[in-house]
C-alpha cells in the first residue's frame, strides 16, 4: 500500500475544527494521513471521531498572551519535528501564526495558510498596528497563502500585507454548502443523514413551512425577516435596530393581485399593510456589545423573536422570507450562502465574500457600508448611511413580495453552481495535488 503524505490541518480551537470544516477532512483522508491540530475545548475528540482522522491538542490561546503564545510555539516546534508533515495547512489568525512561524523553522515543505477574515479590519491605534504585523509575519512565513475570497485577496494586497503570488480556490468560501442539507426538501422530509458529515436531525414535528412559522407565531401574511450570526455592533446590529423600529411605525402599504405567492405561501388579501417581523438567531456577545438600549428593543419588541444560539439554523431560514445581513466586516460568510442554497434572497452589505455572494438583484441586494479612514474604523454619518440605505432596502422588500421570491428562486441556482461543498472539496485536492504532493 502506499504511504500517504501527511497533512495538518490546524486551526486555534477545536470549535473551528468543527463547524468551519465539516466533512472535509473526512473527504481529505482518502487522499492523506489527516491530523487536525487545535486547542482541544472539549470538541476534538468528536472531531476525530466524526471525521475519522487522528488529533492532537495543543493549547493556544485567540487573544494575544506573549507568555501563552511563547509556549505555544514551543510546543509546536515539538511537534512538528517529531510528526513531519508534508503539507502545514492553516486557518484562524493565531493558529495560523504560530503554526507557520513553527513549520518556517522545522522546515515543513507546504505552509499553506488560508486567509479568511482579517481582524486588523476595525481595530485602531496600537492594536491595528500589531494585528497587520502578525498577518504580515504569517504571510512571510508561508510557502502559499489562499484567500477566501477575492475581496480579502485585494484587501491584502492594498493594505500591503504580501505581495506574493496568491490563489482563490472555486469561487471561493472555506468549505462550500451541502446543498442537499440546506434545501427545503431535507429539512421537510427529514432525509438528513444523522452520521454523514454529523448534520442536526430536523424538528420531526415540523412537516410544512406552515408548521415552522407557526410555531415561532408567524402569520400567513407575515413578512419575516431573519437575522443569523453573533449578535454584536460590528454586525450592523444598530443599524438594523434603527431600520426595524422605523418600519414598524410606518406600515407598508401593499396592494398585490391575490395570486401572488410569498415562499410557498399565497397572498390572503389584495390591499394590507405590512409590518415585518424579524427573527433573530444569535447570542448576545460581551466582546463588541451592542447599545443597551438596542438589546432591550430586541428582546421586548412584539415585532421581533428572538431564539438565541442555535446548533441547526435549517428551521429559520425556512421561516423566514428573506435573509437581513447587515455586517461591516467578513472573510466569506456562511450564511448568506446557507440562506441562498433554502430560496432565500439577502439583504447584505458591500463587503468582502457579500458582494461575491450576492449579485445585486438577482439573488438579493446589496447596500452600502460606509467606513472612514479607508476602511478602517465607524463613524455616525456613515452608521446613518447605512441604516437609511437599510431601511429603503427592507421597505423594497415589503412592497415587492413577488420581486422577493423571484430573488430567492434565483439564490438556490446560483448558491449550487458555485458553492456546492463538494466541488469546494474538489478545488482543494486539485490545489494540493498541484503543488506535487
Amino acid at each position: 500500500m502506499e504511504n500517504k503524505k501527511k497533512l495538518f490541518r490546524l486551526m486555534t480551537v477545536d470549535f473551528s475544527l468543527d463547524k468551519l470544516i465539516r466533512g472535509q477532512l473526512r473527504f481529505l483522508s482518502d487522499y492523506y494521513d489527516v491530523v487536525g491540530v487545535a486547542s482541544d475545548t472539549g470538541l476534538l475528540q468528536a472531531v476525530a471521531e466524526r471525521e475519522g482522522i487522528r488529533v492532537i491538542n495543543v493549547s493556544m490561546c485567540r487573544e494575544i498572551s506573549l507568555r501563552e503564545d511563547i509556549r505555544s510555539l514551543w510546543n509546536l516546534y515539538k511537534l512538528f519535528k517529531k510528526e513531519k508533515p508534508d503539507i502545514l495547512h492553516c486557518n484562524t489568525p493565531k493558529g495560523s501564526l504560530l503554526g507557520l512561524i513553527a513549520g518556517k523553522i522545522t522546515g515543513i515543505p507546504f505552509r499553506i495558510y488560508l486567509v479568511t477574515g482579517l481582524r486588523y479590519q476595525g481595530a485602531t491605534g496600537p492594536l491595528r498596528m500589531i494585528l497587520k504585523m502578525m498577518e504580515k509575519l504569517s504571510c512571510f512565513c508561508a510557502t502559499n497563502i489562499i484567500p477566501e475570497g477575492n475581496g480579502v485577496l485585494h484587501t491584502l494586497r492594498e493594505d500591503g500585507i504580501t505581495s506574493k503570488p496568491m490563489r482563490v480556490l472555486h469561487y471561493g468560501n472555506i468549505n462550500g454548502v451541502d446543498t442537499k442539507l440546506f434545501s427545503l426538501g431535507s429539512l421537510l422530509v427529514n432525509d438528513a443523514d444523522p452520521k454523514g458529515n454529523g448534520a442536526p436531525q430536523p424538528n420531526l414535528e415540523m412537516r410544512t413551512i406552515h408548521d415552522i412559522r407557526g410555531k415561532y407565531g408567524f402569520s400567513e401574511d407575515d413578512f419575516v425577516f431573519v437575522f443569523i450570526g453573533r449578535i454584536v455592533h460590528d454586525k450592523g446590529i444598530h443599524e438594523l435596530v434603527g431600520a426595524m423600529r422605523k418600519l414598524t411605525q410606518s406600515p407598508v402599504s401593499v396592494s398585490q393581485p391575490s395570486d401572488i405567492a410569498i415562499g410557498d405561501r399565497q397572498a390572503t388579501n389584495n390591499c394590507q399593510l405590512r409590518i415585518p417581523k424579524l427573527l433573530l438567531v444569535g447570542s448576545f456577545e460581551k466582546g463588541d456589545p451592542i447599545t443597551e438600549e438596542d438589546e432591550r428593543w430586541l428582546k421586548t419588541s412584539p415585532y421581533v423573536r428572538w431564539i438565541g444560539w442555535q446548533e441547526d439554523v435549517r428551521p429559520y431560514l425556512a421561516a423566514a422570507d428573506a435573509l437581513v445581513f447587515p455586517s461591516y466586516r467578513e472573510g466569506f460568510p456562511n450564511v448568506p450562502m446557507q440562506a441562498g442554497a433554502m430560496n432565500l434572497a439577502s439583504i447584505v452589505t458591500d463587503i468582502n465574500g457579500c458582494n461575491e455572494i450576492i449579485k445585486d438583484g438577482q439573488n438579493g441586494r446589496i447596500i452600502v457600508a460606509p467606513l472612514s479612514d479607508a476602511g478602517k474604523r465607524r463613524n455616525e454619518k456613515g452608521e446613518t448611511a447605512m441604516q437609511t440605505a437599510l431601511y429603503e432596502t427592507m421597505r423594497y422588500f415589503l412592497e415587492h413580495p413577488a420581486e422577493v421570491k423571484r430573488m430567492g428562486a434565483n439564490a438556490r441556482e446560483m448558491i449550487v453552481s458555485r458553492y456546492e461543498q463538494k466541488d469546494v472539496w474538489a478545488a482543494l485536492l486539485e490545489y494540493y495535488h498541484s503543488l506535487g504532493v
